[in-house]
């Protein structure tokens, strides 16, 4: 059977899709993906798939929206795909779109996170047409967390039966082995907090993702402020100061959702802040915090907070899809409003100063996600899925 995987932009098939075209071959299908060039389709390659460069844009760009959707039916037509399964939200409205005109039996789209749901105005009457055509044209759409099912019925009016979650939430799943504590690992940690001079008694507080408005991050930066200040005012008993650090790792994207000037300045700044930029192995980044907070507005299946948990960081998230399916509010995590400055910061306060709890959450994070959403489930489940649908067309 022939696969067409798409994404608008080859780190979405990188990051989010890793292992899994490979998994898939060793089935006995044959795999093609298709996205914008970039850096990362070296290491798509390296999964063994064929990959075709579509130069989609993920900015709305009707005319040159346009040219990429004739591109793609001309691919389509040549390669005869089975299946095709798209994720993101242009790479799923151009590529369910050829792929209805030009027949092709199966047509799948996984949506693992809504734009229009912080846009307001016409960018939301905008994106939020895109998406309805983007579901007419599919036979089955795969939102990969209750909340998104939940937004889906409710907000755009989608049928529940043409809707399905694969297990229990994401897209990929986890590799448990790879998010290990190691030795090696924990050196690297150390040496990271060196650099940044954080000491043994001082909290680092970690992030990781693009650096922009709709990840939470202006109030993450108002309530780091607020626990520098309550931090400083308490002595340890050898009559030093505990201190705080932010760690941010992750680019900036200014031109699609920029953070205000003065934000930018104080990350750029403030000798507390550490911008390391983006990194290909964030476990080290990650270990080297106290806690790991993620305060975004919206999320599809966040793997950046799986991660957090099997590397046994204790972490805050916003209440939002994703994030609430992933943490237990006070078992295994702290869960907080989204937008909301004065509950994060309370939340960053109560666990810079108790680490027992903190050895608490992360426990019992461990143990949900490395349980729940192990990556060769979630794969197997997408085959079979692949196998129902190709079952139910040919009758």
């Amino acid at each position: 059977m022939r696969l067409l995987r798409v994404t608008t932009v080859p780190i979405s098939l990188h990051l989010l899709l890793t292992g899994q075209f490979r998994y898939m071959m060793d089935k006995g299908y044959e795999v093609i993906t298709i996205s914008a060039d970039g850096p990362e389709v070296g290491e798509v390659l390296k999964e063994g798939v064929k990959h075709i460069v579509v130069p989609f844009t993920r900015k709305i760009t009707p005319i040159h929206d346009f040219h990429c959707l004739i591109a793609l039916i001309r691919i389509i037509k040549k390669i005869k795909p089975d299946i095709i399964h798209t994720h993101t939200p242009k790479a799923g409205l151009l590529g369910m779109m050829a792929g209805r005109m030009c027949g092709v039996p199966v047509r799948m789209h996984t949506v693992a996170g809504l734009p229009m749901m912080e846009a307001r105005g016409m960018k939301r009457k905008i994106l939020e047409a895109a998406e309805k055509v983007t579901y007419a044209c599919a036979q089955k759409v795969y939102p990969n967390s209750r909340g998104l099912e939940n937004f889906m019925t409710q907000e755009l009016k989608v049928s529940p039966a043409k809707i399905k979650i694969i297990g229990k939430g994401s897209s990929n799943g986890i590799d448990v082995d790879f998010f290990r504590r190691t030795e090696e690992l924990e050196n690297q940690a150390i040496t990271i907090r060196k650099q940044i001079g954080a000491g043994p008694e001082d909290v680092v507080f970690s992030f990781v993702g693009r650096i922009v408005r709709d990840k939470g991050i202006v109030e993450l930066v108002k309530a780091f402020k607020s626990v520098t200040d309550q931090l400083r005012d308490k002595v340890l008993p050898d009559g030093s100061v505990k201190r705080a650090f932010l760690l941010l790792v992750g680019p900036f994207e200014q031109a699609l959702d920029p953070l205000p000037k003065d934000v930018v300045e104080f990350l750029q700044n403030d000798k507390r802040v550490t911008l390391a930029g983006f990194q290909r192995d964030v476990r080290p980044w990650m270990m080297a915090s106290d806690i790991f907070v993620f305060p975004s507005y919206r999320e599809g299946f966040p793997n950046v907070v799986m991660q957090a948990c099997l590397l046994r960081v204790p972490v805050i998230v916003s209440d939002i899809n994703g994030c609430n399916e992933i943490i237990r509010h006070d078992f295994s995590g702290i869960i907080v409003p989204a937008k909301d400055v004065k509950p994060l910061q309370q939340a960053m306060s109560t666990l810079a100063e108790d680490e027992s709890r903190r050895r608490l959450f992360s426990e019992s994070a461990h143990a949900f996600v490395s349980t729940n959403f192990r990556r060769e489930y979630v794969w197997e489940e997408i085959r079979k899925e692949y196998v129902k649908m190709l079952r139910g067309n040919n009758g």
